[in-house]
C-alpha cells in the first residue's frame, strides 16, 4: 500500500495534521493527484540534499519533470466537468512551481517535498507503531518485495490511463489537424480558381483577404504541425519509459518469484515444506502484467495508424514506434511462454506401466481469452539429450521421443471460480522406455528423463501464435522396485544440487557435507516427521566418509561416487542404501517412537556399548544396525546376579521390516522381561506403554473355524524368562571379548534361533559335542563364525 493511502486512514486528528503540512508551497491537490509519480520518485527526493548547491541541476531536472506532469494530468481532465476546479488548481501549481522555483530556486521546492513526505512518513510510522501490527518501513521507503511489486504495478496502471488519455488528445488535436487542413485546402481552391477569373476590383479584394487566411491558416497548421509531432513525441517516450519498467518488472516477476517458485517445487521432491498457493499470488502478477502489455501494444498500434494517417516525419527521421511495437511483443511473448508452467510434477520415479498424474497450467490464458479457443496439449518423454538439444534450439524434430505414454494429450479448461487455465492428465501410464548406451559404471538409475509438454494457441484474433512447451523436473524410469533405492538417490541429488540455468541434467560429482547434511536431514524429517540432530549428521559423516574418527566434517566434499556408487567398508551395500532402508523403515514402522524420542538410531555398535556399559542392568537402547539393511537392533546391559563380574552388553539380531508386520516393536519390548529401562533410565512401560497392542486385541478370535494364534517374540536361553523351551540350551554367562556378542530372536510361530556365544561358552558349548555325533561339523568354521558381528 502507498504512503499515500496509508495517510488517509489515519485517525482524524493525525489526518488533519497531515493536511496542515501542505498548502500553498506544495498544494495537497498535486500530492493527491499525482501520489503514484510523486513515491515513484521517493529515492531522487531523498538523493538530493537542499543544503548542496552542486545538487541544483538535479534538482532542477526533477522540478522539471514534476511540472510536466502536472501539466499533463490537468490536461487529461480537461474534458471532465467534474473536474473543473481540479484542474484550475492544478495549472496554478504548475505555474507557481516554474516561476518560484523551476529556474530560481529548484532546492528549495525539493527541501519542501522532503519535509511534507517524512512529516506525513513519521505520523503514518507512529500510528502504525501503537496499532502493533504495522510493517517497519525505512524513511527510503524500503517495502517487502511483494508489497513493491503491486506498488510497481499500480505505477504502470496509472501510467498507461496516463498515455490512454495523452493518446486521446492526441486524436483530437489530430483530427482538428485534419478540419484544418481541410479548410486551407478549400481556400487555396478557392484563391486559385479567383486567380483565374478576370482581375475585377472585387476579385483583387477576395483574392488578398484568401492570401491572409491562408497564410494564417498556414500558421496554425504548422503550429499544429509543430505540436503534433510533440505529442507523439512525448508520447512515445512515455510508452518507452513504460516499456522499460514493463521489462524491469517483468524479469522481476519471472526470473525471480516464478523461478523461485520452481526451485522450491523442486526441494519439495526432496521433501521441503512448499506452498503451492504462492502460484496463485504469482499469477495475479502475470495477469495484471498481461493486461499492461496488451494496453499499451495498443496504444503503440493506435499511434503507428495515427502517423499513418497524418505521416509527418519527426526531427532527425527517427521513427521509435515500430521498435516500441517490436520490444512489446517480445516482452508479451516472454510472458506467455514463460507463464506455461507445471503445477504438479510427474513423479520423479516412474514404474513402466503404473498410472501417473500431472497438471500444466497458463498463467496468462484467462486474461489474454486464451480458453475461447481451448488448447490442447501434449506429453512426450523425451533424454538428457535431447532435453539439451532443445534447450540449444527451441524445438523438438517431429516425432522425436524416447518413449510411449498412454493418454498423452489433454485439452486445457478454464475454471471460472479459481481463473485458472489447466489440463490434469490423471491417467498417463509409461508403456515403453527407450535408454542410451551406458559407460562405465552407468547404471539405468543413473539415467535421467524429463517429460515435455507441447502445446500451441493464438490471440488477438490469431494475430499472434504461440507455440509453448516447458520440461518437468528430471525424471528417472525403473522396471522393478528393487531399482527404487538407487533411483531416488539420482533424483535427490539432482533436486538438491541443479545449479540455476545449468546444461540438463548435469550436477556436481562432489558436494560439500554440510549440503549433503542438509538434504539428508531434510529428508528424514519429511518422510518420518522429524528431523535429524547433529550427532545423528556426525554419526552419518563418518559412515558416509568410512572414517568416523573425524571429527569436523564442514569442509569435505563428498562425491557422488561415496554417496551411492562405492558399498561401505566390508559391506555389500552403499551409503544410501543403508540410509534409505533405515528411512524406509522409521517411515512404515516406527515413526510415532522416532518422532518422540524413544529410537536413538544412528549410534554405532561401539559407542552403544560405551554408553551402556555403566549403566543398571536392563537398560536397552535401540539402534540402527550396521550390517542390515533396514534392520533395527536392541543393545542391552545384562547382570547375571548370580555369578561374580557376570555383566556385559548384548545386541539382539536386527529386526527388519518383516518382522515388524509380524510383531510391532513396542510389543517386542514388552515380550522381553530384561529389558527394564530405555536408556538413560525411562522406564520402558512409560516410554514404549501407548504402543503396547491392547490386551482386548490380543485374544484368539475364530474365524472359519480356525484360531487365531498369539505370538510372543523369545530368545532361548536366558534366565527369567518364562517362555524358555530350552533347559539344556547353555547359560549366557560371558567372559572377556572384544565386541559385546549378539542374540538371535525372531518373532514367529516358533521360537527364535539358538543365541550366540563367547569364547568360554563355546567351549562348554563343544565339551557336549564330538566329530563322532556330528561328522560333517567343520569345528574351525564354525569357531571363526559362531559370533559373527550384527
Amino acid at each position: 500500500m502507498s504512503l499515500w493511502n496509508r495517510a488517509q486512514q489515519l485517525p482524524p486528528d493525525d489526518l488533519r495534521r497531515v493536511q496542515g503540512i501542505y498548502g500553498e508551497q506544495f498544494p495537497i491537490e498535486v500530492r493527491h493527484y499525482l501520489a503514484v509519480w510523486i513515491e515513484d520518485k521517493m529515492q531522487q527526493w531523498n538523493e538530493i540534499d537542499p543544503d548542496n548547491p552542486s545538487h541544483t541541476q538535479y534538482a532542477q531536472s526533477l522540478v522539471s519533470q514534476l511540472i510536466q506532469e502536472i501539466e499533463n494530468k490537468a490536461l487529461s481532465y480537461a474534458n471532465n466537468e467534474d473536474l473543473f476546479l481540479v484542474r484550475m488548481r492544478l495549472d496554478e501549481a504548475a505555474t507557481s512551481f516554474r516561476t518560484r522555483y523551476l529556474n530560481s530556486n529548484p532546492l528549495g521546492l525539493v527541501g519542501i517535498i522532503r519535509q511534507c513526505l517524512n512529516t506525513e512518513h513519521n505520523l503514518v510510522q507512529q500510528n502504525e507503531n501503537m496499532l502493533g501490527g504495522g510493517v517497519s518501513h525505512a524513511t527510503n521507503m524500503v517495502i517487502e518485495p511483494c508489497a513493491e511489486i503491486e506498488q510497481e504495478l499500480r505505477i504502470l496502471h496509472e501510467r498507461t490511463r496516463e498515455t490512454a488519455n495523452e493518446l486521446r488528445h492526441l486524436e483530437q488535436e489530430q483530427e482538428s489537424f485534419a478540419l484544418q487542413y481541410h479548410d486551407c485546402a478549400k481556400i487555396n481552391a478557392h484563391l486559385s480558381h479567383i486567380q483565374s477569373q478576370e482581375r475585377t476590383q472585387q476579385n483583387r479584394e477576395m483574392e488578398q483577404s484568401l492570401r491572409r487566411r491562408k497564410e494564417l491558416g498556414e500558421q496554425q497548421l504548422a503550429q499544429k504541425v509543430s505540436g503534433l509531432l510533440q505529442l507523439r513525441m512525448a508520447l512515445a517516450d512515455k510508452h518507452k519509459g513504460t516499456i522499460d519498467r514493463l521489462n524491469s518488472l517483468q524479469q522481476r516477476i519471472l526470473d525471480e518469484e516464478l523461478i523461485n517458485w520452481k526451485r522450491d517445487q523442486q526441494m519439495h521432491g526432496n521433501g521441503k515444506p512448499f506452498n503451492p498457493n504462492k502460484l496463485d499470488q504469482i499469477q495475479e502478477w502475470c495477469e495484471a502484467l498481461a493486461e499492461i502489455i496488451w494496453l499499451n501494444r495498443h496504444q503503440i498500434k493506435e499511434c503507428e495508424r495515427h502517423q499513418t494517417k497524418i505521416p509527418i516525419a519527426p526531427p532527425g527521421g527517427v521513427d521509435m514506434l515500430p521498435t516500441l511495437n517490436s520490444h512489446i511483443t517480445r516482452l508479451l511473448s516472454s510472458l506467455v511462454t514463460s507463464t506455461f508452467i507445471i503445477e504438479k510434477q510427474p513423479p520423479q520415479v516412474m514404474k513402466t506401466n503404473t498410472r501417473f498424474t500431472a497438471t500444466v497450467r497458463l498463467l496468462v490464458g484467462g486474461k489474454l481469452n486464451v480458453n475461447m479457443t481451448p488448447p490442447q496439449v501434449r506429453v512426450s518423454i523425451i533424454s538428457e539429450a535431447q532435453a539439451n538439444a532443445l534447450l540449444k534450439n527451441d524445438q523438438m524434430n517431429k516425432g522425436e521421443q524416447s518413449g510411449e505414454i498412454l493418454n498423452n494429450t489433454g485439452t486445457m479448461e478454464y475454471n471460472q471460480t479459481s481463473r485458472q487455465l489447466s489440463v490434469s492428465f490423471r491417467n498417463m501410464q509409461l508403456r515403453k522406455i527407450k535408454r542410451a548406451e551406458k559407460k562405465g559404471t552407468e547404471s539405468v538409475m543413473d539415467e535421467k528423463f524429463s517429460l515435455l509438454f507441447q502445446s500451441q494457441f493464438s490471440v488477438g484474433g490469431g494475430e499472434l501464435v504461440f507455440q509453448v512447451w516447458t520440461l518437468s523436473l528430471p525424471v528417472v524410469v525403473i522396471v522393478h522396485g528393487n531399482q527404487e533405492p538407487h533411483a531416488w538417490a539420482t533424483v535427490s541429488w539432482d533436486n538438491a544440487f541443479a545449479e540455476q540455468g545449468r546444461i540438463p541434467f548435469t550436477v556436481p560429482e562432489k558436494v560439500p557435507w554440510p549440503q549433503i547434511a542438509d538434504m539428508l536431514d531434510t529428508k528424514f524429517k519429511a518422510a518420518t516427521g522429524r528431523g535429524l540432530t547433529e550427532d545423528n549428521l556426525k554419526f552419518l559423516a563418518g559412515k558416509a566418509f568410512r572414517n568416523p574418527q573425524v571429527q569436523d566434517f564442514t569442509n569435505m566434499m563428498l562425491s557422488w561416487s561415496q554417496f551411492c556408487k562405492e558399498p561401505l567398508s566390508e559391506r555389500n551395500f552403499t551409503f544410501w542404501e543403508w540410509f534409505f532402508a533405515v528411512m524406509k523403515v522409521t517411515r512404515e514402522h516406527l515413526r510415532q517412537q522416532w518422532n518422540d524420542g524413544s529410537i536413538m538410531g544412528f549410534v554405532g555398535r561401539r559407542q552403544a556399548e560405551e554408553m551402556l556399559k555403566n549403566s543398571k542392568s536392563g537398560t536397552f537402547l535401540l539402534r540402527f544396525s550396521d550390517s542390515e539393511l533396514g534392520g533395527v537392533t536392541i543393545a542391552w546391559m545384562y547382570e547375571d546376579t548370580t555369578k561374580a563380574c557376570q555383566r556385559d552388553v548384548f545386541m539382539l539380531q536386527p529386526f527388519t521390516s518383516k518382522a515388524f508386520a509380524i510383531r510391532p516393536l513396542a510389543d517386542v519390548i514388552a515380550d522381553l522381561n530384561y529389558l527394564l529401562y530405555l536408556y538413560p533410565n525411562v522406564p520402558k512401560d512409560q516410554a514404549f506403554g501407548k504402543y503396547y497392542t491392547p490386551l482386548g486385541e490380543q485374544q484368539p478370535t475364530t474365524n472359519n473355524g480356525y484360531v487365531k494364534p498369539q505370538l510372543k517374540t523369545h530368545v532361548p536361553g536366558w534366565s527369567g524368562d518364562p517362555m524358555d523351551s530350552y533347559p539344556n540350551t547353555p547359560q549366557t554367562m560371558y567372559g572377556g571379548m572384544g565386541g559385546p556378542p549378539s542374540v538371535s530372536s525372531n518373532p514367529s510361530d516358533c521360537v527364535s534361533t539358538v543365541p550366540t556365544y563367547n569364547e568360554c561358552e563355546y567351549d562348554q558349548f563343544l565339551e557336549n559335542l564330538s566329530e563322532a555325533d556330528f561328522p560333517d561339523m567343520n569345528f574351525d568354521f564354525l569357531q571363526t563364525n559362531f559370533m559373527k558381528p550384527q
